[in-house]
């Protein structure tokens, strides 16, 4: 019975991670499907015309779009961030980037069945830049993500002094409720939901373009769904991918208890620096657009972050890579 017990949250966590590839699978099978197998053949021109090569190259936007947008620097660092702080706890932490993705695509998903639907109200809104929907979704969206960074970047810099022998103090004794709010990989729904609210990006605006258009040219609400689906298929694979594999390299722990401390402080470090960094360029450019602050206030939220998802990855994944090589045994020698 004991050895019963100690393996059920080993296959809860097996079974979650099969259910969540599942449903990416179910995404592109859908998206994909969908589109060859019914749009195409069907001669419904997504995207105003052109045949098929047209509307298959609309939906390999789509997808893109979502991919690329997975790769947003604040979609980064909050994955990451996160990930790295449930697995500190010992929690499962795997699906973190799948639920945010989740999360994140139901709000551009919602906005296309409106836009399918033909509430034409939206795409006008979208289109206008001094419309109230833009000028608020611009506010909402940026402010969430930004202090959402500065929260989690605060906790897991508590976390690494507790660790270190340091007590928990008044800041994270402050935070307990707000870490207590995203305690699971599932909580990272909101989250996503919550940073989708800023569909300012050209990722997003892009896709509701394609879907508007299409609306207009009075294609089936069903084809122009096929966007939507395939821009989430494509947004939760490599959100997901990315957490998965972030999760495996905060789990990591080498031999040596010294090493092992350099990286946990490495790999943290890189993270909440760059979760700050994207957190104080995203309020800067709120509150200089949106209040009219001046001072340095523009000058930081000129600062360019559109890359540093692509590079944040990449230096977390060359740290593990490099503590890896490092601690590879020597080769035996005759």
């Amino acid at each position: 019975m004991t050895a019963l017990h100690v393996d059920q949250p080993a296959t809860r966590i097996r079974r979650g991670t099969i259910g969540v590839v599942s449903l990416i699978v179910l995404l592109h099978v859908l998206g994909w499907g969908v589109l060859v197998l019914l749009v195409i053949p069907a001669g419904i021109p997504l995207g105003g015309g052109g045949g098929a090569l047209v509307t298959l190259g609309v939906g390999v936007t789509a997808y893109a779009l979502g991919v690329r947008h997975a790769f947003d620097a604040d979609h980064i660092a909050a994955i990451d961030n996160t990930t790295r702080r449930l697995a500190e706890r010992g929690k499962p932490a795997g699906t973190v980037g799948f639920w945010f993705s989740l999360g994140h695509s139901t709000i551009v998903v919602v906005l296309c069945i409106a836009l399918a639907l033909g509430i034409t109200a939206i795409g006008a809104s979208l289109a206008d830049d001094s419309s109230a929907l833009r000028t608020w979704t611009g506010i909402i969206g940026p402010t969430v993500s930004g202090l959402f960074l500065l929260v989690i970047a605060a906790l897991n810099i508590a976390s690494l002094r507790h660790r270190h022998g340091h007590a928990g103090g008044p800041v994270l004794r402050m935070l307990g409720p707000l870490e207590r709010a995203v305690d699971r990989p599932s909580r990272m729904y909101v989250v996503g939901l919550l940073f989708g609210l800023g569909f300012d990006t050209a990722t997003e605006i892009g896709l509701l373009t394609l879907a508007g258009a299409a609306t207009f040219a009075a294609v089936p609400w069903w084809a122009a769904l096929t966007l939507p689906i395939l821009f989430a298929a494509g947004m939760s694979a490599f959100d997901t991918t990315q957490g998965a594999v972030m999760r495996r390299a905060y789990s990591w722990r080498p031999g040596r208890r010294h090493l092992g401390d350099v990286y946990a402080l490495a790999m943290t470090g890189i993270s909440v620096v760059a979760a700050v960094l994207i957190a104080v360029v995203q309020l800067a450019d709120v509150l200089a657009t949106n209040l009219g602050l001046g001072g340095p206030l523009p000058w930081v939220a000129s600062i360019g972050i559109d890359g540093l998802g692509f590079a944040l990855t990449g230096v977390l994944l060359i740290t593990w890579a490099v503590v890896l090589v490092a601690l590879r045994p020597p080769r035996a020698t005759n």
